[in-house]
């Protein structure tokens, strides 16, 4: 028996590799328009969106405006998330321009010697959201055409994240980082000449142009993986399998489930069942928005592992974001 559990895990991803290969041949057809369908939306949603931002990360932190930033906030992020002000930068930016800006520029820092790995590893857990526009225009307005609904769900989104943080302060807390020596970033700081920001300029532009691309495998990948899934009457089983055991309603299910996957096709599926459902459609939402989906950790997992950043404090905070954001969500529908 244990010789054959031994073979079963050595094997393992080799068999779900040769599957998956498989399901693309028998599944062309499908296949084919769903990646279609995934380049388009990479090409004309989140290309524009994010690549502008990751450029605009990468020069920011080549300036002296982090530790501006940090030189005032420090007496509220140290007391409140055990992290220097001036990775402050990193919850600003990764709450305004969506995933996964926030890991880019938590990397940034690191890479920096700005933050140590254990800060790296707090900030990690909190600092990747889903966009306002994102949550405000697609969701709200496109999926659920309703902006009150949209701005309740980026309320509780951005609430659960701060919670999450102060939660992480304690994350290895008593532990020394013995790789790292607090150092003042000011003192290492040189201010950039007009001679070199050509330069500069085209090194940030290489680098978004590498993670941009990242991101768009991601997405063209799990387009089809939902797609195999769905053909071959997969996401169906486990949906009555949930239904039988826990009386969950199968539409209810299969949203949950392609949402933990990937985070828009699940939305947009909730945000359907929005007329049968109502509350219980926003909620789901939420929870969806707060953990962002194995696409979303996979493609965060991709930057943070060249840093030697550990992927389960991100992967624990999504969970307990997911969590917060459907209980603070829960109690403003209350009070409504």
């Amino acid at each position: 028996m244990n010789f054959i559990v031994i073979s079963i895990k050595k094997y393992f991803l080799t068999f779900i590799l040769i599957l998956f290969t498989i399901s693309l041949l028998i599944f062309s057809n499908n296949n084919f328009l769903a990646a279609q369908n995934g380049l388009v939306l990479w090409a004309t949603k989140v290309l524009p969106s994010l690549f502008p931002f990751f450029i605009a990360t990468e020069l920011l932190c080549q300036t002296n405006f982090t530790y501006i930033l940090g030189k005032f906030l420090n007496k509220f992020m140290r007391p409140l998330f055990n992290v220097p002000g001036e990775s402050a930068i990193a919850v600003i930016l990764g709450t305004i321009s969506g995933y996964p800006v926030g890991a880019k520029v938590v990397c940034n820092l690191k890479n920096q010697k700005i933050i140590s790995k254990i800060e790296a590893e707090r900030l990690i857990a909190y600092t990747n959201n889903s966009g306002p526009l994102f949550i405000l225009g697609t969701v709200g307005i496109a999926l659920f055409g309703n902006k009150k609904i949209g701005l309740l769900l980026l309320i509780s989104h951005i609430l659960a994240s701060l919670a999450v943080g102060y939660c992480f302060k304690f994350w290895k807390k008593n532990k020394l980082d013995i790789n790292y020596s607090e150092t003042k970033f000011n003192s290492q700081f040189t201010p950039i000449k007009i001679s070199d920001f050509g330069e500069i300029l085209g090194n940030s532009i290489k680098k978004s142009i590498s993670t941009i691309l990242s991101i768009g495998g991601f997405i063209v990948l799990f387009s089809v993986i939902l797609s195999i899934l769905e053909t071959s009457g997969i996401l169906v089983i486990l949906s009555t399998l949930i239904k039988n055991t826990t009386k969950i309603p199968e539409d209810i299910s299969i949203s949950f489930i392609t949402g933990i996957i990937e985070l828009t096709n699940g939305v947009n599926l909730s945000a359907n069942l929005f007329n049968s459902y109502n509350n219980i459609s926003i909620l789901i939402t939420s929870f969806l928005l707060g953990f962002g989906g194995i696409s979303v950790l996979l493609q965060v997992y991709s930057i943070i592992v060249k840093e030697n950043i550990s992927i389960k404090p991100y992967f624990f905070g999504k969970l307990l974001q997911g969590l917060f954001s459907s209980i603070f969500t829960f109690l403003f529908l209350c009070l409504i």
